[in-house]
C-alpha cells in the first residue's frame, strides 16, 4: 500500500504523529506524541514581551499575551530556518487554568490539529515580571 499524502509530508519534515487507542485521545490542538529525526532545536520559555521595546504586551488580556508569545516563538523558530509545522514539543505555563481556553483558541491558530506537537500545560504560581503565560518548544531543524 502507498503512503498517504499526509504520510509524505510528514516524513518530509521527519516528524512523525503517534497515536493509539490505547491511551487517551487529544481533547485540543496536541499530539499524543510525535517521533521525530535530525537536529532538534529547543526555544526557551517565551513571555509577551515586545522585542522591539521590551515591554510587556497585553498586561492581564491572556488573548494579546499568548499572541505577542506565539509570534515570539515564530520569530526565533524563523531565525533558526524552521517554522510551526516542525515543532514536535511544547510545555505551556499559565498563571490561571482559567485562562486555558483563551489561551488555547489563539495556540490553535498556530498549531494544525491533526499534527500539533504533543503539549503539556500547566499552572504556576507566577511567572516572570508576573505575565499570565509562557510558552517553550522543541522543533526540528530540517537538514
Amino acid at each position: 500500500m502507498y503512503p498517504s499524502l499526509f504520510h509524505l509530508k510528514i516524513a518530509l519534515f521527519m516528524k512523525s504523529v503517534i497515536r493509539t487507542e490505547l491511551a487517551p485521545a487529544p481533547v485540543g490542538p496536541y499530539s499524543q506524541a510525535i517521533a521525530a529525526t535530525g537536529t532538534l532545536l529547543f526555544v526557551a520559555g517565551q513571555v509577551p514581551l515586545d522585542p522591539a521595546t521590551g515591554e510587556l504586551v497585553g498586561h492581564e488580556d491572556i488573548t494579546a499575551q499568548t499572541q505577542q508569545v506565539i509570534a515570539n516563538l515564530g520569530a526565533i523558530l524563523k531565525a533558526a530556518n524552521t517554522h510551526f509545522d516542525h515543532v514536535v514539543k511544547t510545555t505551556v505555563f499559565l498563571a490561571d487554568m482559567n485562562d486555558f481556553a483563551a489561551m488555547n483558541a489563539v495556540y490553535a491558530q498556530a498549531f494544525d490539529e491533526e499534527t500539533a506537537p504533543a503539549r503539556a500545560c500547566v499552572e504556576v504560581a507566577r511567572l516572570p515580571r508576573d505575565v499570565r503565560v509562557e510558552i517553550d518548544c522543541i522543533a526540528i531543524v530540517p537538514n
